[in-house]
């Protein structure tokens, strides 16, 4: 995602479209503004008062998103919900969006649900794109973790395969600390046990590994 998109592009016809960018009220974006801005691109998430605009999405993003979704969803309790690319409310400026997170069913209000409350949230899954780096390995776990959400997992890519950094929060520090780097299979008891072929990234259904 970027903050800084391009301020014209070029339409079908080859004709430059003129962007024009949302102009923040005095004292800056809220949280609840994501819901009013109008023409807004999906998945913009709100950082410090700032947006933050989705790039186009990589092929391994998109298969590291689906392995690990499939995963938890087939392996959680009855009580828990797995949620995919919806945002979090930390703060009064603060509104991210986590590639997925796992919250009690009992946190769905309904169908015109936009955000769940960090209270909620039992786990948090970044998986790093090149131009979120730094926000995906430092901004974020440092604000998920102050807003207490205690299990966090960072995905990033290695010889085209997901590797799943896990983390767990340290209530002496209120910070994270990590408790594993899974390479190849990720196996972990919490937030509750799950196990994934991270070699499965690129395999057809039915396909032997």
């Amino acid at each position: 995602m970027s903050a800084a998109a391009e301020d014209r592009r070029e339409d079908q016809d080859g004709r430059e479209e003129q962007y024009v960018f949302p102009v923040p009220p005095p004292g800056g974006w809220t949280a609840d503004d994501l819901d009013r801005i109008k023409g807004l691109p999906p998945h913009t998430e709100l950082i410090d008062g700032g947006l933050f605009f989705v790039t186009p999405q990589t092929d391994f993003h998109m298969a590291a998103l689906r392995l690990l979704e499939n995963a938890l969803v087939q392996q959680a309790p009855d009580d828990l919900y797995v949620v995919r690319e919806m945002t979090t409310k930390l703060g009064v400026r603060d509104r991210p969006e986590p590639d997925l997170m796992v919250v009690p069913w009992s946190a769905r209000t309904g169908p015109e649900q936009t955000w769940y409350a960090p209270d909620d949230i039992l786990l948090a899954v970044e998986i790093v794109s090149d131009e979120s780096v730094q926000r995906d390995r430092e901004l974020k776990p440092r604000k998920y973790a102050a807003a207490g959400i205690r299990h966090f997992w960072r995905v990033e890519k290695s010889d085209d395969l997901p590797v799943v950094y896990v983390y767990e929060l340290d209530p002496a520090t209120n910070a994270y600390a990590v408790t594993g780097i899974h390479h190849n299979r990720l196996k972990v008891d919490v937030p509750y046990p799950v196990e994934v072929d991270l070699t499965a990234v690129d395999r057809r259904r039915g396909q032997q590994g």
